[in-house]
This record gives C-alpha cells, structure tokens and sequence, in this order.
C-alpha cells in the first residue's frame, strides 16, 4: 500500500527558530529598556510638544535666507553624488579581490577589509575625518564614500559570485585577457544589478549627508545645527522642509530609473 506523498512543511524548523528567536529577542529589549509609553501622553507631554512645534511656524521664507538654503541643497546634493560616485568607483575595484578572483587570501583580507568600512558608521568617519580635513563639506564627502565603499564593494563582490561564469569563461578559453573577458562578459551581465545597488545607496546617502552636516562636515545639516542652537526655529523650520523636499526628488529619481533599469 503506497502512502501519499508528505507535504513540506509551511515553515522550516530553522526558520521557525530564528523567529522565535528574534521575538524573544525584541521582548527582552522592551523589558531591559524600561520604556513608559504612558509618560508620551500625557497632557504635561501633549502640552510641551504642541508649545515647541508652534515656534517652527511659520517658517522663515525671505529672498536672502531662502538662497542660503538652496545653496546648502545643492551642497548636500553635491555631497551625496560625489560620495556616491567615489565609492562606485573603489567598489568596483575591490570587488574584484573580494569575489575570489585574485585567490582565496586576497578575497579574505579584502572581505575583512570592506566589513570593516562599512561596520563604522558615516558620522563615525566624519567625526574621524573632520580631524584631517577640516570642518566642511569635503569631510562629510569623504566620510560618505569611505561607508558606501564597503557596502557597495561587498553587494559588488557577491553579484560578481553569483553570476553565471559561462560567457566569461567561453572568452579566455578562446585566449581572450581576463581583463578583456571581464569587461565584455561579467560587466554586462551584472551591471543593472550594480547600477540598482548604486542607486539605491544614494537615496541613503542623501539622507546622511543632511545629517552629517551636524557635526560640521557642511551641508544642510550645518544649517540645522546653526540655527538650533541659536533657537532660530522658523529658520531651522525651513531648513527641515528643503531636507524632505531634496530627499524626496531624490528617492523618486533614484526609484524612477531602478525601475528603468530592471525593466530592461
């Protein structure tokens, strides 16, 4: 008598442990942390907060300060792009080490090397790089590539991994340079992936060079820690709203042309 075929189960006993795990986890955080949720609605609370939201209105919208804040948008633009585009370029140079292309020793040290980069977080490096470089926006800029390198070199090096090894490989068995077959073979086939990546840490970096201003490297976030430290909040008002407008031109950019180039 045949039996009917068992049904795989819906989740995996590893997955189902790393959930419970995980929850396990987020429960210990409430309870180690002593969070009082009942302190944030409290009319003393509803009070303060509505007293300190109504300095920041209505914001500061004369000619003169208004051309400051465009001049810091586009510094923190410049800073985000430049950071953005330095770190494609280092990405893709040690990607190739760290994909096991020049030997499994130079994959392990450039491994450890890009997780190291990445593992310091870019106000970490700012603060670091402010020493060398001084308070502005080149601080800032050098700190957001310094990060995305060791993020975009390991996506790098784990989409050059993947990819099917057979086009390039057909190359060099024709006598084809390796650097040759890479650019004609591998680079095409994994370059709306790189591109994806890319993309995307620039919608992250916009975000962090508006913050890393606040600890001097230039920017809007410069601005911001000018004027709330005077109490300008009208000022600073303004400033926040040309944050959200930037970052959300560039998130809609970068999502408009990842669509582009995954839909090809």
């Amino acid at each position: 008598m045949q039996h009917p075929p068992s049904t795989p189960p819906i989740i995996k006993p590893a997955t189902l442990l790393f959930l419970v795990g995980l929850l396990t986890l987020v429960c210990a955080s409430f309870y180690s942390l002593d969070i009082q949720w009942s302190l944030l609605f409290t009319a003393d609370a509803v009070r303060s907060s509505v007293e300190f939201l109504r300095g920041f209105t209505p914001p500061a919208l004369t000619w003169p300060f208004l051309l400051k804040v465009a001049q810091g948008m586009l510094e923190t633009l410049s800073m985000s792009a430049l950071g953005t585009g330095i770190a494609f370029t280092c990405g893709i140079m040690l990607a190739m080490p760290a994909s096991g292309r020049f030997g499994a020793a130079a994959r392990w040290v450039m491994r450890l090397a890009l997780n190291i980069l990445r593992s310091v977080p870019e106000l970490v490096w700012a603060l670091i790089l402010l020493i060398a470089a001084g308070l502005g926006p080149f601080a800032g800029t050098l700190a957001l590539a310094v990060h995305t390198t060791g993020v975009l070199g390991r996506l790098f090096a784990d989409a050059l991994e993947n990819m099917p090894p057979a086009p390039e490989t057909t190359l060099r068995i024709n006598g084809v340079q390796p650097m040759t077959a890479f650019f004609y073979a591998a680079l095409p086939q994994i370059s709306p992936q790189l591109m994806s990546y890319t993309l995307y840490r620039w919608e992250n970096n916009i975000r962090a060079a508006a913050i890393l201003g606040i600890v001097g490297a230039g920017g809007l976030g410069q601005m911001l820690k000018y004027h709330l430290s005077l109490f300008q909040m009208q000022q600073a008002a303004s400033v926040i709203i040309a944050m959200l407008i930037l970052i959300t031109l560039v998130d809609g950019a970068s999502f408009w042309l990842r669509r582009r180039l995954t839909s090809h």
